[in-house]
């Protein structure tokens, strides 16, 4: 049975998300590695611009909408 289409769209958004958190984390770590400090408003930024883009690419990048030709 399939899943309804919002809960796709809703399950895809949060796993981009996460990912786009953790991508955003290690580039503050590797930020704050490399600098002396990483200020709070680079930070946020490092890690809300890719959870927020991951979240985005996740809601319109579903599975099964792909156009790719399975064999």
């Amino acid at each position: 049975m399939n899943a309804p289409r919002f809960h796709r769209r809703a399950t895809t958004a949060l796993v981009g998300a996460l990912v786009g958190a953790a991508a955003g984390i290690l580039l503050v770590t590797a930020a704050g590695a490399l600098a002396v400090k990483v200020g709070g408003v680079p930070a946020a930024l490092g890690i809300g611009v890719p959870t927020l883009s991951g979240a985005v690419v996740g809601a319109f990048l579903t599975p099964g909408n792909s156009r790719s030709n399975p064999r």
